[in-house]
């Protein structure tokens, strides 16, 4: 199966795209060539964008205190492991304390980091950071791949509250629904939200589906549209019946 994930608000949306920087991230540290620790250390500079944001810090607190409270509820309910909310309870509050405990603003300790961030400056550039304008990155790149990976890990571990702040989020919410399977009659499907508050929703499709769901909601109503799977400039939209399993995640 195929899960497309849509986010329904702008705080999942940033919470999902860090969570896919910092998986890139860490699949290119554990490799040893110099260019990918290069892709890592990019990965690193998108990190530090979408944390620049001056709120972030303040967001990741108020949704895992959210949490907490929601989890807190389902104490004493006797249709919910209680070992197992124990232990939620544990990971939201270990990482609300890591969120605490971040001083100054998120990736400081880069950005103070000349170097880094004069690599960073010319990364935005294409091909910007060929060996004639980054002699000194040249250098780095041609360390033992040991060393190599010992500072990418150094340079990222400050930021790994936000990276399991981030997954507990996304685990409770993905764990939090149930999916059922919908039919778009000729590739279209539309559900009115009636009430239905949810912060993600996921598509599941499987492997050979020749279709691509494309997603949009708003306090009214759910509408997907499935289009062909190929490579055209325009998505074409199909005009069959699609069959697919729908999962509202809301916590």
């Amino acid at each position: 199966m195929i899960i497309y994930e849509y986010p329904l608000t702008e705080r999942t949306r940033t919470l999902l795209r860090l969570e896919d920087l910092f998986a890139r991230a860490r699949h290119f540290l554990d490799r040893t060539d110099p260019r990918d620790h290069h892709a890592a250390l990019v990965t690193l500079f998108e990190i530090l964008e979408v944390c620049g944001r001056g709120e972030l810090k303040s967001e990741l607190l108020q949704e895992l205190e959210r949490l907490r409270q929601t989890m807190i509820g389902f104490r004493g309910n006797a249709r919910i492991d209680q070992d197992k909310l124990s232990k939620v309870l544990i990971r939201i509050e270990e990482a609300r304390a890591a969120i605490h405990g971040l001083s100054g603003k998120i990736g400081q300790h880069l950005r103070a980091n000349e170097w880094l961030m004069s690599i960073r400056q010319r990364t935005g550039i294409p091909g910007g950071a060929c060996e004639f304008d980054l002699p000194t990155y040249h250098r780095w790149l041609h360390h033992p791949a040991a060393r190599r990976s010992a500072d990418l890990a150094a340079w990222i571990l400050p930021l790994q509250p936000i990276e399991d702040a981030t997954a507990v989020a996304l685990g409770l919410l993905r764990d939090s629904g149930s999916p059922e399977t919908r039919v778009a009659t000729r590739g279209l499907f539309q559900q009115m939200m009636t009430g239905r508050v949810a912060q993600m929703v996921q598509i599941r499709l499987d492997d050979d589906a020749l279709a691509v769901p494309e997603a949009s909601a708003n306090r009214y109503a759910l509408n997907i549209r499935f289009v062909a799977s190929g490579e055209e400039p325009r998505p074409r939209p199909i005009d069959v019946d699609v069959s697919f399993d729908l999962t509202f995640c809301s916590i």
